[in-house]
Formats: C-alpha cells, sequence, structure tokens
C-alpha cells in the first residue's frame, strides 16, 4: 500500500511538474467584465500581445460587461483553475461592488488568486472651462453655502469617480448630486458640454482635455504631482488631507490555480508591464506601473476593501 502511495504522489508531482513547464499549450483567455474603449480594457489589450509573444500561445481578450463588472468576475470566478482563464479587472469588482450589491455569487477575497497590480492612476477634480470655479477653496466654499447643489459626474455607482466624490464630500463637510453615467465616456462628453458642473475623472481619460484647455482641473488625488500634469496640486496641497485614491487594474485567476503556473504568469505579466513599448503608452497618460508580487497585492486588496468599506457606510450609498 505504501508502495502504491508513493508511486501515485510521484505520478501527481510529475504531472504539476509538467504542467507548468508546458503551459501555455492553447489560447488563453484574459475576461475584461467592462465593455472595449476602458481603461481596464485597455490594460489588457496593451498586456494581451506581449504575453502572447513571451508564452507562445494567444492570449484573448473576452469583454464580458455588466452589474458593475460582476458579471465578468462571477464567470471567472466558475472557471477552472488551469491557467486558461485570467480576470483583467479594475478594483471595483475586487474591493467596492461586494459592499454594495446583494446576493453576489463570489467572495471578492477568498474565490480568485492574486497575481499583480498591473497600474494605478490617480483621478482629477476637474470643472468646464468655462466654469466659474477656478480652485478647489472656491467650490468646497460653494458647496458649504450650497449643499446638494453642485453636480457630480461618474461612470457609475460605485466607480472609483463616485466614491472620490464621496470621500471628498465628507473630508469637506459638504455634499454635492451625484449624477452617475453608464461609463466614463458620456459623462466626459456632458462635462466638456458643460451639462454637468465637476467630476472625478480617471488621469488617462481626461489628460488630454486638460492639456487642450477643455476642462480646467483643480487638483489630484495622488501622493505627489504628476509628471503629465506638473501644474495641478494635490488635494494635500491645498488643504484637503486624506484624499489620495488611485485608480488600479489588476490581474487575477480562479481559486486554485497550481503554484507554479501562477509563478509563470505573474513572470510573464511583469515582464509585459515593464516592455519600454507598454511602459510608455501608459506612463504617457498618467498611468503609473505597480507591477508588485501576489503576496503584496493580496495585502493591498484587504486595505482597500475596508478602505471603500467605511466610505461607503459612512455615506449610506447603495448601487440604486
Amino acid at each position: 500500500m505504501r508502495k502504491l502511495l508513493s508511486a501515485l504522489m510521484m505520478g501527481l508531482l510529475a504531472t504539476a511538474s509538467v504542467h507548468a513547464q508546458t503551459w501555455p499549450t492553447k489560447s488563453v483567455s484574459l475576461v475584461v467584465p467592462f465593455p472595449a474603449g476602458g481603461s481596464t480594457d485597455t490594460v489588457a489589450r496593451a498586456i494581451g500581445p506581449k504575453l502572447t509573444q513571451s508564452l507562445g500561445q494567444p492570449f484573448v481578450i473576452d469583454n464580458k460587461a455588466g452589474a458593475t463588472g460582476t458579471i465578468g468576475a462571477t464567470l471567472v470566478k466558475r472557471a477552472t483553475p488551469d491557467g486558461y482563464t485570467f480576470l483583467v479587472t479594475s478594483l471595483g469588482p475586487l474591493v467596492i461592488a461586494p459592499h454594495l450589491i446583494k446576493g453576489m455569487q463570489y467572495d471578492a477575497l477568498k474565490d480568485f488568486d492574486p497575481i499583480a497590480v498591473a497600474v494605478q492612476a490617480p483621478n482629477v477634480l476637474v470643472v468646464p472651462a468655462n466654469s466659474p470655479y477656478k480652485t478647489v477653496g472656491a467650490l468646497v466654499a460653494y458647496n458649504k453655502i450650497n449643499p446638494g447643489k453642485m453636480s457630480f459626474a461618474s461612470s457609475g455607482n460605485g466607480s472609483s469617480d463616485h466614491l472620490t466624490a464621496e470621500l471628498f464630500w465628507q473630508l469637506t463637510g459638504t455634499s454635492g448630486s451625484h449624477i452617475p453615467y453608464k461609463g466614463g465616456a458620456p459623462a466626459i462628453t456632458d462635462l466638456l458640454g458643460g451639462q454637468v458642473d465637476a467630476s472625478f475623472q480617471n488621469i488617462n481619460a481626461v489628460v488630454q482635455h486638460i492639456r487642450s484647455g477643455k476642462l480646467k482641473a483643480l487638483a489630484i488625488t495622488s501622493q505627489k504631482r504628476s509628471a503629465v500634469l506638473p501644474d495641478v496640486p494635490t488635494f494635500g496641497e491645498v488643504g484637503v488631507k486624506g484624499l489620495e485614491v488611485y485608480s488600479w487594474q489588476a490581474v487575477v485567476a480562479p481559486k486554485g490555480l497550481p503554484a507554479d503556473v501562477r509563478n509563470k504568469a505573474h513572470a510573464a505579466v511583469i515582464a509585459a508591464l515593464n516592455d519600454p513599448q507598454v511602459r510608455q503608452q501608459f506612463v504617457s497618460v498618467g498611468f503609473e506601473i505597480v507591477g508588485n508580487t501576489p503576496a503584496q497585492f493580496a495585502a493591498f486588496q484587504q486595505q482597500e476593501f475596508a478602505r471603500w468599506k467605511k466610505v461607503i457606510d459612512t455615506g449610506k450609498i447603495t448601487a440604486d
């Protein structure tokens, strides 16, 4: 019996070793839980070709949008953890949606194996070019006197731009009127047209409009000024402490991914992020390369999960 068990164990170890050495042997799906054209989709389409090149099999983008990204995340959670399905996602499905959506089909902290946070980008408080509010101080002063009157556009309920506005109101003792859109593009369109007063947008989504003078940036949510908008102060500089917020994109796999496959996938993702062409594509629009380890990602997710839970609970925010 001992000999039989020993032989079985050796066989399993040999199979696992061969699996890791040969993976991938067929195309790999990179599920993006949002429509094509957004920040997360852009990240997936930037690293996908590099993964194909380095690992020798096609890495195919599969957009599965809906329900604040939770439809695509649920699909990946239910996939076989064999290295042929990954989720390229923003922070929403992993640290925000769990606090907003009842009856979710996955546990964001337990049902995925973290690979790496790929990039992060701060948000920028922007107003139309002809807005009467030229500084954060002026905008805060108006909101204090006129609570709930100023409209703030976002890409949707529970998005990072929505919750950044909520945190801003909490930190400044003000309130505004949240106007959710079905994505960042229509929110920015109405902001450019003056239909809404302000918005916290991902820097990469509005940097070209700021540079062209169509939007005015009042402050940025990063720890220090961005190299692509060096004249825009941080919120810390203008007296709003604690508003350090980053939108981020990451790669995860279904729980149970073999360790050797996870290590190989992680190494390939980091190599893709450090490719000069990919790095330049990201950095030129304000993304910051992260490329951390699975352990660092897991710890970071725990911190972000707790942070946004507090903001959501304090603001009594719902997904409706």
